[in-house]
């Protein structure tokens, strides 16, 4: 599993955006799916978008479905989450996760992934 670094968390304003990158220390990122999660403050920690090793496939919680964007990008070992629109509710700590299985589609369920990275802090304020 490869070592995976969160970058590009900020305070910002409700209705603005922010790009998340999660940099992988491994090529093999390529052959897995991968995911953003994200934990506020006193919940658990949620899914937010996945993304099929090939990149075909997107999945999306429904809080965040049609303003935000997963992307990867084999060739740089990395992945991307584009947010628009943010609310106040979208401030949370947002962790990458590389999928358990080679070849894998994307998916909601943390068992599916096993490797994860330490979290970049989004905050949203309104």
């Amino acid at each position: 599993q490869a070592q995976l670094q969160e970058s590009g968390g900020d305070v910002v304003q409700a209705g603005g955006s922010l790009r998340l990158s999660c940099a992988a220390s491994a090529s093999t990122i390529s052959l897995y799916s991968m995911g953003w999660f994200r934990q506020a403050p006193g919940k658990e920690r949620e899914f937010v978008a996945g993304i099929s090793f090939n990149g075909r496939n997107k999945l999306y919680s429904d809080s965040v479905k049609g303003r935000f964007t997963i992307a990867r990008s084999n060739t740089e070992n990395a992945v991307f989450l584009q947010m628009n629109a943010l609310k106040s509710e979208d401030t949370a700590v947002y962790y990458c996760a590389q999928g358990a299985r080679m070849f894998g589609q994307s998916s909601a369920n943390e068992d599916d992934f096993a490797s994860w990275g330490q979290g970049t802090r989004v905050t949203v304020s309104s």
